[in-house]
């Protein structure tokens, strides 16, 4: 008997093995269900809808990659940052027509860090907070179109509120598709609190959270040690799972800073970001801000926001929009209405208010409009060349402002009898210079841009030059123009010609 015992263990051993790998394989192929769900196969392939807009103007070289920000892919949602299926194939569709390629993380990270541009026609498309739709819909219409995209992460939620988020498996699988990066935004910092005792809500990671048991604001220390901690969390949450260091980062709620874009908060906020990521993605800022050196130096790249309302014609309008273009594919912007924005506040387009065809805002009152703001965000080393007509001794003018949408534009005001140059600093115009001209209706202005200097010449000899407050994407901007009439009996001023053209000295080389 003592013989026979080891022999009746393993005969219930094997018998129990026998009983439970059938319950082990039913719970296993459970789980994987829950955690990996099916996904839904796009329609057939097929052009982009009739309609839409012809290809983008041709291009002379390569010119910095469009950034795409994408919520969710799915059906039968209200939220207008759901974007359905068969609209994310016909933009997909639509770009591919166009001649547009999607880039990876890696080619976008190299193009940020100084290297060239990785196409003459590029889109980065990135999704923020990791949907389930992005497994179940948008993974295979990338498939169909042979497209990448990049997901950016709250960790903190995979895997939660199933089926909204994705499950770390999904993940896994989409990263090994060779279609999927995974970006970082943040491990719980995805939500809004009070900042102060009256329960104002603001983001967390952007602000300092109100503590009401101590009945005060978080210090700047307490701030920095707490938004650390989440993001070192959430870089670990990749790298626990297999997945790359990310290097790119997504404002939640692109709220990037609370009031005051000089605090404490800010800097450190930016700080840590800059320690642990080669880039940080907004949808909303005060000034453009496409992927080059304005958004280098400003540590901060602005992506094209899609949602439910965007068509596939809309969607390669704005990409035309934020296209980059060099001063010598712009010889004569006043014959492109289209990439004009008027920026006066009139509700109005067209550009007859500023070259005299009208119609005008009223009998006195201002007219402005900037050219390519997004596309001429990177501009230095160029020259503008203007000639006005209509100047009246009595109360009109006009503007020609240059480095429209840096750090400190300058503005050319051109009367009948005085030209000055304006520099724009702390929130108000400062006069940097003025000449007296010789009274004239008409005058001829010429403004050459360089990253250390700007030259204004009228009337082939009037000179002003005023050396670059700052230098570098700091400084870069195209131009934009304004006229004013301040009388009731007079006429308006008006831009007669606009010529633009790559200025003799050569630009600085671009900073990233």
């Amino acid at each position: 008997m003592n013989r026979s015992g080891p022999g009746r263990v393993l005969l219930g051993l094997l018998a129990l093995t026998l009983v439970c790998v059938p319950f082990y394989g039913a719970w296993r192929w459970n789980e994987c269900r829950g955690a990996v769900t099916a996904q839904e196969e796009p329609g057939p392939r097929g052009a982009a809808p009739a309609g839409g807009p012809p290809p983008p103007e041709r291009r002379s070289g390569n010119t910095a990659p469009v950034v795409l920000a994408y919520h969710d892919i799915g059906r039968d949602s209200r939220s207008r940052y759901t974007v359905t299926p068969e609209a994310f194939d016909a933009q997909l569709a639509a770009l591919a027509s166009a001649g547009y390629r999607t880039l990876d993380s890696e080619e976008f990270i190299a193009y940020l860090r100084g290297g060239p541009a990785p196409s003459p026609r590029s889109v980065f498309v990135t999704f923020d907070d990791g949907t389930h739709g992005l497994w179940v819909h948008a993974d295979r219409v990338l498939a169909k179109h042979r497209m990448r995209a990049a997901a950016f992460l709250i960790t903190r939620s995979v895997g939660s509120h199933r089926p909204y988020y994705l499950s770390w498996e999904e993940i896994g699988r989409m990263a090994r598709s060779g279609r999927w990066d995974f970006e970082n935004h943040t491990w719980d910092l995805h939500r809004r609190a009070a900042v102060d005792g009256s329960g104002r809500a603001s983001s967390v990671l952007a602000s300092r959270l109100w503590l009401p048991r101590e009945r005060r604001q978080e210090t700047v220390r307490e701030y920095r040690r707490r938004v650390e901690g989440d993001l070192d969390r959430s870089v670990a949450d990749f790298v626990r799972h297999g997945l790359p260091r990310p290097r790119l980062f997504a404002y939640p709620f692109s709220e990037s800073q609370e009031r005051g874009s000089a605090t404490p908060t800010n800097r450190s906020l930016r700080e840590a970001l800059a320690e642990r990521f080669v880039a940080s993605l907004t949808n909303s800022s005060d000034r453009p801000l496409p992927a080059g050196r304005r958004a280098a130096a400003a540590g901060e790249v602005q992506r094209v926001e899609v949602t439910a309302e965007t068509s596939a014609r809309e969607l390669l309008a704005a990409v035309g929009r934020w296209t980059s273009v060099t001063p010598a594919e712009c010889p004569d912007p006043l014959t492109q209405p289209r990439w004009w924005r008027r920026n006066d506040r009139s509700g109005t387009d067209g550009l007859g208010a500023l070259t005299g065809t009208g119609p005008y805002p009223a009998a006195t009152g201002y007219a402005a409009a900037s050219y390519r703001p997004a596309g001429t965000a990177d501009w230095s080393g160029y020259t503008v060349d203007a000639r006005i007509g209509g100047l009246r001794e009595s109360r009109n003018n006009i503007g020609l402002l240059v480095r429209d949408g840096s750090l400190a534009p300058l503005t050319v005001a051109l009367s009948y009898s005085y030209v000055r140059l304006l520099e724009h600093r702390d929130g108000r115009w400062h006069e940097v210079g003025r000449r007296k001209l010789t009274n004239s209706v008409e005058h001829r202005v010429g403004v050459t841009v360089e990253d250390g200097r700007t030259v204004v010449v009228v009337d082939g000899g009037i000179r002003i030059e005023r050396a670059a407050r700052v230098t570098g994407g700091d400084g870069t901007g195209g131009v934009a123009v304004s006229v004013r009439n301040g009388d009731p009996a007079g006429s308006w001023p008006r831009f007669e010609s606009l010529t633009v053209r790559p200025s003799a000295e050569p630009a600085a080389a671009p900073e990233r």
